[in-house]
């Protein structure tokens, strides 16, 4: 029986697309404080061309090449600082709040998330979300070694909410990591795909897929039975 739901972050209770909009406009406004630098705007809009056309890892190198900003290895790890500390603009979409209240007085709720610390947390305040929870893994704070598919975060909450691997639902959305460990270790799996997910690669490996699909989240409590 399903005690407890432990839930992904990015792109499972909320859009990242999000986030990452935010964080290049953060950027961008920086930038633009600098002097012979463009607009913010226009800054932002080279960002966002290259992050919508696929380029997730050289964004800014790419963009400031196209902007003839002069640049270093130095500015660009500034920059890359400013949108991991930068205190995002999202909110949490009226579904997944919903969703939240209404398992809070039914099950225990956990949240775990990979991801930069400073940057997670503040995506949690900003999204007004701790309050739902019993219990938050933020698996950098045990070693970057032990992001997904590491099931060291999963084990830490199995041990702080002293439950059993069959008693909990975990519910992400990328195939490639998310479902692995807690697979192994007997959880009920639930991937969730959000129309504007960012991770949308499918993977063969049978051990990397949920055991359950669903494509809108006020779905999942009918999974519980």
């Amino acid at each position: 029986m399903i005690t407890t739901v432990v839930f992904d972050l990015d792109d499972t209770l909320y859009d990242e697309v999000e986030y990452c909009r935010s964080g290049f406009e953060a950027v961008a406004e920086f930038l633009a404080d600098s002097p012979e630098t463009p607009p913010a705007e226009r800054i932002f809009g080279a960002f966002w061309k290259q992050f919508t056309a696929g380029n997730r890892t050289k964004t800014f190198n790419t963009a400031l090449d196209e902007l003839d900003i002069d640049y270093d290895d130095e500015l660009i790890g500034k920059l890359i600082k400013v949108y991991r500390n930068h205190v995002p603009k999202i909110t949490l979409p009226q579904d997944s709040g919903d969703l939240l209240s209404k398992l809070s007085g039914k099950y225990t709720l956990a949240l775990l998330t990979d991801g930069f610390l400073p940057a997670q947390q503040l995506k949690v305040q900003a999204l007004g979300i701790e309050k739902y929870f019993n219990c938050i893994v933020y698996t950098e704070e045990l070693g970057r070694q032990f992001w997904k598919p590491s099931p060291a975060g999963f084990e830490k909450l199995m041990q702080e909410l002293n439950t059993e691997p069959q008693n909990i639902a975990y519910v992400a959305d990328n195939q490639a990591k998310d479902f692995i460990a807690p697979n192994k270790l007997g959880f009920m799996t639930v991937q969730i795909i959000r129309p504007a997910r960012i991770h949308a690669e499918l993977v063969e490996e049978s051990d990397a897929a949920p055991q359950y699909v669903i494509h809108k989240i006020t779905q999942l409590p009918d999974l519980f039975g």
